[in-house]
């Protein structure tokens, strides 16, 4: 499978610049609900899923796929709608549905960076960025019933490092145009 992550620089950028905020809000504004958090998490999961999916649906329309990009993207959406179906539920729900997505997530993005280690430099970014999610979603399985607002900081601070590490990826994809095999 095939994929120009070099033309699509702006997508990781974006997503980086998403996350950012996302992340940051969650740090400076630990008194949120965990109702408002999951709201905000799944309007973050639909927009981030849907640029990979939709960049992998251009991909594809110029003869290209990109599998792992595609899964990453339908799981985003199919988790962000959850969210916003059902914001009331628990806080150990919550951390289970955030931590599914960081775990597969973080594999893909690993793939993902396997894949370009030999085609551009700053590929660990991408790995960086798929080993603190699965990293995140460790820490969230093993221990899923602390407080509400110590979950919505650690959230923060996932959000944060995996959005500037994205935007890091994403202008140094800028200069490149590489078609990679995934």
């Amino acid at each position: 499978m095939f994929l120009i992550y070099g033309t699509y620089w702006w997508s990781f950028l974006f997503r980086g610049v998403l996350a950012t905020l996302f992340g940051l809000a969650a740090i400076f504004l630990p008194g949120i609900t965990l109702e408002v958090m999951a709201i905000l998490l799944g309007l973050f999961l639909v927009i981030d899923g849907l640029i990979s999916f939709l960049v992998s649906m251009h991909g594809r329309g110029r003869g290209l796929k990109g599998g792992p990009l595609l899964l990453e993207g339908l799981i985003g959406i199919a988790v962000g709608i959850f969210t916003f179906v059902w914001p009331s539920i628990t806080v150990p729900v919550v951390v289970l549905i955030i931590g599914f997505w960081a775990m597969v997530t973080g594999v893909l993005e690993i793939i993902a960076a396997v894949t370009l280690r030999h085609e551009i430099e700053g590929e660990w970014l991408l790995g960086f960025c798929g080993i603190i999610s699965i990293l995140f979603s460790v820490a969230l399985f093993v221990n899923p019933g602390v407080g509400a607002v110590a979950i919505i900081r650690l959230i923060g601070v996932y959000a944060l490092l995996f959005g500037v590490a994205m935007i890091v990826l994403g202008l140094r994809l800028r200069k490149h145009k590489v078609i990679i095999n995934i």
